[in-house]
């Protein structure tokens, strides 16, 4: 590990419990902080979440976060309508932005959302969290609000696999790890490079392209490094995370994603085959399908002429 990653993990990776409530209620001042979730058919999980946070981190007495939304890209259950009745504002993907066709995807998701909030502090919750904790929300947000340098903060927690400790993030450690090493060693310290819980000025935010698809986290993480450095980076220990996993073949397709949204940071200029083979058993021996790999990005938002006089207004 460099040396420069080895100072930065004892300056800048810290557990939720060193930054206490009060301390971060303290700090807030006149910043202000959203939470988004993005969700797809996630009924059976979003709501709690949603619950945590207006009961913990919404009151008089806890004004942490300002406003809470949930971006619906397309659920076929009833999500928005659990999200809604538990709290949340509630936004569908296609109506942001409807100049610009939504395409599938997380990042899109993501990106998006800058539009329809308004806080100073982004922080983004996976929606298929389950056991959910508020420190999910004080701990990455905490660091934004108590220390100025700061400007983009990972959560980093344990990942279980069922009932085996650490064995999840399986992309983490056989795709998204091995390319930091290789090709961005000074972030080789995250713990969680392509966790879903990450919050972040919006000051930065809106600078940065949106890979559409998995490749988000990684897309934001590299870019983040080369606009504002090292330092402005951090990560927090929240404690252990549980969530639906899924399956080995979509494992695959996030891979491909995630090694494109890289490929495209390497050389811009050499662009690999977009396109993934895998294979599924049959009846009659395996067979082929093939699936495209997410390769578009959204601009910065800042470039975006209805963002620009959203915020002139705002």
């Amino acid at each position: 590990m460099l040396e420069e990653v080895e100072r930065w993990l004892t300056r800048r990776s810290w557990s939720v419990a060193d930054r206490p409530l009060e301390r971060i209620l303290a700090a807030k001042r006149g910043t202000t902080v959203s939470v988004v979730l993005p969700a797809l058919d996630e009924e059976a999980t979003v709501g709690a979440i949603v619950s945590v946070i207006r009961r913990e981190l919404m009151t008089p007495a806890v004004p942490l976060v300002d406003e809470l939304v949930v971006i619906d890209s397309g659920s076929t259950d009833r999500t928005a309508e659990v999200a809604a009745a538990a709290g949340a504002r509630v936004v569908a993907r296609d109506d942001i932005l409807p100049r610009i066709p939504a395409v599938p995807g997380k990042g899109e998701v993501l990106w998006r959302s800058l539009m329809v909030t308004g806080g100073d502090v982004v922080c983004f919750v996976d929606a298929d969290l389950r056991d959910f904790s508020a420190e999910f929300v004080t701990g990455i947000v905490g660091p934004l609000l108590t220390d100025p340098d700061v400007d983009l903060v990972k959560a980093m927690y344990d990942r279980p696999l069922g009932d085996a400790p650490g064995q999840g993030g399986r992309v983490t450690e056989l795709v998204a790890r091995p390319l930091l090493n290789l090709h961005w060693p000074r972030l080789a310290g995250f713990v969680q490079p392509l966790g879903g819980e990450y919050a972040a000025r919006r000051s930065l935010l809106e600078r940065l392209p949106f890979p559409v698809g998995y490749g988000v986290e990684l897309g934001l993480l590299v870019d983040a490094l080369h606009t504002v450095g090292l330092d402005a980076l951090a990560q927090v220990d929240v404690g252990v995370r549980k969530h639906r996993h899924q399956d080995g073949q979509a494992l695959g397709r996030m891979a491909a994603a995630i090694y494109r949204t890289a490929q495209l940071r390497l050389s811009r200029g050499h662009l690999v085959r977009p396109w993934l083979t895998q294979f599924e058993r049959g009846e009659d021996g395996f067979t082929p399908h093939t699936y495209a790999v997410d390769t578009e990005e959204r601009p910065p938002m800042a470039e975006i002429a209805e963002y620009a006089e959203r915020r002139r207004v705002a």
